[in-house]
């Protein structure tokens, strides 16, 4: 269960700590993630672990992180440059509560210089153990979402196989904006859209094909639940293809007013379905030919 996971990371001041806090959650019956790093011998930088871990907690992909380095001091100020998260640096017992219940911290930052082992264990089950206050507290943090100035754009689909059509359409999704995040159908949810026998590439595959074009800064798979992926993305600008109208989009997909719908008018004859017929059709022929 994603509430039970908990991604954790350090740099090479923080690996000991790292290790004992990984045994602890296992203990507490959480399913830790270790990022690394595994040698406190070898020197990291604090910042490429930081945004590793804040990317999959920002992202919805995991509830809540940990990180770790000597005063807990960069570790949290990488991690609250990424979108989505809210890191809190705790050195004491009075803070671990309170930066869940009024802030709704999702990444716990860490200093193994300034506590022990045992204070340190003892802020973290504090942290796992307090929940948001909500209430007047999510006005707060509403406002605190705001306050990202990069432009979101985002775009969902199947991108089974990618074609010209594919391209053009996050092309110009990423002029629109300065991150553009694509959602992409799992495969069960692709076999409910499309029958049995889509997709033709995995899951896997397919993000990992999308996430190598230039301009696509993220993929997240998602379930077909289209609204719940939106609302952890939080966009500013929703891009559809197809002959519908934005407000059509709007109505279909319960895009809230305050988001921009952007119809891209798609190509004639780039398209998945098309791209199939042709290599049924070559099949057909190599068959009547040989």
């Amino acid at each position: 269960m994603k509430d039970k996971t908990i991604i954790i990371a350090a740099d090479h001041n923080g690996v000991d700590l790292k290790s004992i806090l990984v045994s602890k959650l296992t203990e507490l019956g959480y399913t830790p993630i270790d990022l690394g790093p595994y040698d406190s011998d070898v020197s990291v930088d604090y910042v490429d672990y930081a945004k590793q871990l804040s990317m999959i907690v920002g992202t919805g992909s995991s509830n809540r992180g940990i990180l770790i380095c000597g005063t807990g001091v960069g570790m949290s100020i990488t991690a609250n440059r990424l979108p989505g998260v809210r890191a809190a640096l705790v050195h004491n017992l009075e803070t671990a509560p309170k930066c869940r219940e009024h802030n709704n911290a999702n990444v716990l930052c860490l200093g193994s210089w300034i506590n022990s082992p045992d204070v340190n264990i003892e802020i973290l089950e504090t942290w796992l153990n307090s929940k948001f206050g909500e209430g007047r507290h999510n006005k707060r943090l509403a406002k605190l979402d705001k306050t990202d100035s990069s432009k979101v754009v985002f775009t969902n689909g199947v991108f089974d196989i990618l074609h010209t059509g594919h391209i053009n359409l996050l092309e110009f999704s990423k002029n629109l904006g300065d991150k553009l995040v694509v959602a992409l159908n799992d495969d069960a949810s692709v076999k409910l859209l499309k029958g049995d026998s889509r997709p033709i590439n995995n899951e896997n595959d397919r993000k990992k094909l999308l996430a190598s074009i230039k301009g696509v800064d993220e993929v997240i798979l998602f379930d077909g639940n289209l609204p719940a992926v939106r609302e952890k993305v939080k966009p500013h600008v929703v891009v559809k293809g197809g002959e519908w109208t934005a407000e059509e989009v709007r109505k279909r997909d319960s895009v809230p007013e305050d988001i921009e719908v952007v119809i891209y008018n798609l190509v004639e004859d780039y398209s998945t379905t098309n791209v199939l017929k042709k290599i049924h059709n070559l099949d057909t022929w190599e068959k009547k030919n040989d």
